[in-house]
């Protein structure tokens, strides 16, 4: 991988760089013809049917998943399909997926653990539906099952961000043993306009939210939130599709052969090691230590926060 990468930047050296900030991310993570889900399952999938309907109310196109071929095994994909035009974006609702989504995913997240098929997941949504009809149908416990669903799915998940990744939206396809993001892809609790909006009641202020939200793939890494990055070509993903498609295929099959090797190979007991395993991941995000002496830095938020009572 080394040797790819370095030939990857020597024939692309002349090229303009795609972003820099995180401002410049979130805007090349929502770019119009960068590669959506089935451009993904399609690219590095053979035979995939897809499979329709949480037999409780309906299907929802934003959600998408179903049966495919990856190398020489046979895996469930499951992903948020945005559009890019006016129609299909109506089509697709932008990406968002209402709770018969959600609980189209649990349905074959249940097959896939009945079949032992390994989970490949592709995040690029702003969030779950907030629309009424996505409250009428229960989309939080939609969203609450999936993850609880995924923390105990027999089988490994291998989830990769290619676009924006955005609150429980995200996370409910993203519970997985191995975390990836493209390079230019964000992922957060909220989207920097919504944070704008709760933290100074003003939208233009969505730049300078993105970059205190620390929403970035090298800043995930970091945190140990996410395990990996995955390089896109110069430019972004949208500018060679088809090396975009090859570099995420030597990611995921590395990651996924490495789990069936470490766990699955191993029976049972490597598939409870593998549990225990994604279950500690999990467990380690958002630890703290409490310090002696309060920090200058707590010290001026406590002020911030006094004098500005409202926030």
């Amino acid at each position: 991988m080394p040797d790819k990468d370095k030939e990857r930047k020597e024939r692309d050296k002349d090229k303009k760089p795609a972003a820099s900030g995180a401002w410049e991310k979130v805007l090349l993570a929502r770019h119009v013809q960068r590669p959506h889900a089935l451009d993904f399952i399609n690219g590095l999938t053979k035979d995939f049917m897809e499979l329709r309907g949480d037999r409780h109310f309906g299907d929802d196109a934003a959600l998408v998943g179903g049966i495919a071929k990856f190398e020489d095994r046979t895996v469930l994909v499951l992903g948020n399909q945005k559009g890019r035009d006016t129609k299909e974006n109506i089509y697709r609702n932008f990406g968002t997926a209402r709770a018969e989504g959600y609980r189209k995913a649990f349905r074959l997240m249940q097959h896939a653990a009945k079949f032992k098929l390994p989970v490949l997941t592709f995040v690029d949504t702003g969030g779950a539906f907030p629309g009424k009809e996505s409250e009428e149908r229960g989309i939080a416990m939609a969203l609450a099952e999936n993850i609880m669903l995924m923390s105990r799915l027999p089988v490994p998940i291998v989830s990769i961000v290619t676009g924006e990744g955005g609150s429980g939206g995200a996370l409910a396809i993203s519970v997985a043993d191995r975390l990836l993001m493209l390079e230019n892809a964000v992922y957060s609790v909220a989207s920097p306009e919504g944070s704008a909006t709760i933290l100074w009641r003003d939208v233009s202020q969505a730049p300078a939210a993105a970059e205190a939200m620390k929403i970035t793939a090298p800043d995930l890494l970091g945190f140990g939130i996410i395990d990996g990055i995955v390089p896109e070509p110069t430019g972004g993903a949208h500018t060679n599709p088809n090396e975009m498609m090859a570099i995420a295929r030597e990611y995921l099959l590395n990651n996924l052969t490495d789990l069936e090797d470490k766990y699955t190979s191993r029976g049972e007991a490597g598939i409870q090691s593998m549990l225990e395993a994604r279950y500690q991941k999990y467990r380690r995000i958002g630890s703290w230590q409490e310090l002696a002496e309060q920090s200058p830095e707590v010290g001026e938020l406590s002020d911030i926060l006094q004098a500005n009572p409202s926030l």
